[in-house]
């Protein structure tokens, strides 16, 4: 990459150069052939404008234009700038003569005789300027080319790092739950209840966990999904995991009474479904708080609702919230709420947004009722 941009510094600089030597050179010549024809016109000696004529015809020798002069038999009577050194009477001269008349139309005077000349140099050094701009473009394109193949890469490594990153702290819940567990059978002589209920469920979130980045890349499963039973299920995992003392936080689950059904893959929509609930109980943290999961219908689309009465969303983040990489904690990656988006929208057909509450946070999940 930095060899190609010194390359096309160098490129642009010579172009810069190039132009500028051309417009001078031509600026000179003209400025020699003008005033050797105004000398001439206002010489008041007989002689004047024989010597300007001959002035001129020096000054086009050295701008370097090749002309042959015939007479009127075809008989070459003059030549200045040919590319090989011969007399008047070489055939070669008239050979070149044609040459010329092939690069432009001859200059005819009756009675006179024919003026054959050729390309100015400084046409030639237009083209090379032309052939010398692709050469940039083709050298800007390349640069473009790397750049972007660039910030592909950067991204993928990025995307592979944040979901490895997303794959760890899905596990690290139910991992420091079942360490919590483990240290109650360690210091106390009797089990408490439900607590081989507590390690299944642990078990189990690993198990799913495992199996929701298995299901990335496949073909998405579509199957009849209760919503309100997808949100009880979530909550109750939740619940004995939020904490009850300092800062306690309360999570409940409001339905509208009417059965919401959905088609699609329970796994990766819980997934969805937990990513939002494990958002508002980290912008909970530190603080007490109120997290609400409502189910209902709108507009023949089941929906669930997150609520909660955090800080909410920083205004400036409203519209990029849902970009991977963007989040207000220090040590997140803020790929959750991207992954969610993606379950929700572009494998379900749904849509995900951010509400705005007057306090805390509202994301809505709307899916397609299933129908039966």
């Amino acid at each position: 990459m930095a060899l190609l941009l010194v390359t096309l510094a160098g490129l642009f600089t010579w172009s810069a150069w190039v132009a500028i030597r051309h417009f001078r050179d031509d600026a000179v010549a003209m400025g020699r052939l003008y005033s050797g024809v105004f000398a001439g016109l206002n010489n008041p000696e007989p002689s004047g404008a024989v010597d300007a004529l001959l002035k001129l015809g020096e000054e086009i020798r050295r701008a370097g234009i090749p002309l042959v002069v015939t007479d009127t038999s075809g008989q070459v009577t003059a030549a200045a700038n040919l590319p090989f050194d011969s007399g008047l009477d070489d055939p070669r001269v008239a050979a070149f003569a044609a040459q010329l008349d092939r690069q432009n139309p001859p200059i005819i005077e009756p009675g006179v005789g024919t003026l054959h000349f050729g390309v100015v140099p400084a046409e030639q050094q237009v083209v090379g300027m032309g052939v010398l701009q692709a050469l940039i473009v083709v050298v800007v394109f390349a640069v473009g080319l790397s750049a972007y193949r660039s910030g592909l890469a950067s991204q993928r490594d990025r995307l592979w790092v944040a979901m490895a990153r997303e794959a760890a702290h899905q596990m690290g819940t139910p991992l420091m739950s079942l360490q919590g567990w483990i240290e109650q059978l360690r210091s106390q002589a009797t089990p408490p209840a439900a607590l081989a209920d507590h390690l299944t469920d642990d078990a189990e979130r690993l198990t799913r966990v495992a199996q929701r980045f298995e299901r990335i890349g496949h073909p998405v499963r579509r199957e009849p999904i209760d919503l309100a039973a997808m949100a009880r299920a979530v909550s109750d995992y939740f619940q004995p995991r939020l904490p009850r003392l300092a800062n306690a936080i309360r999570l409940t689950v409001e339905l509208d009474g009417a059965e919401t059904v959905v088609r699609g893959d329970p796994i990766l929509l819980e997934w969805a479904l937990e990513s939002l609930v494990r958002n508002s109980i980290d912008a909970l943290k530190g603080r007490e708080g109120r997290i609400t999961l409502r189910v209902g219908q709108e507009a023949n689309a089941g929906t669930i609702r997150v609520v909660d009465d955090g800080p909410g969303i920083p205004s400036e983040l409203r519209r990029r919230v849902f970009e991977a990489g963007i989040t207000t904690k220090s040590s997140g990656w803020g790929i959750g709420l991207a992954l969610a988006r993606r379950v929700v929208e572009d494998s379900h057909g749904g849509e995900l947004v951010l509400e705005a509450p007057e306090r805390g946070a509202s994301f809505l999940i709307r899916l397609p009722l299933h129908a039966t």
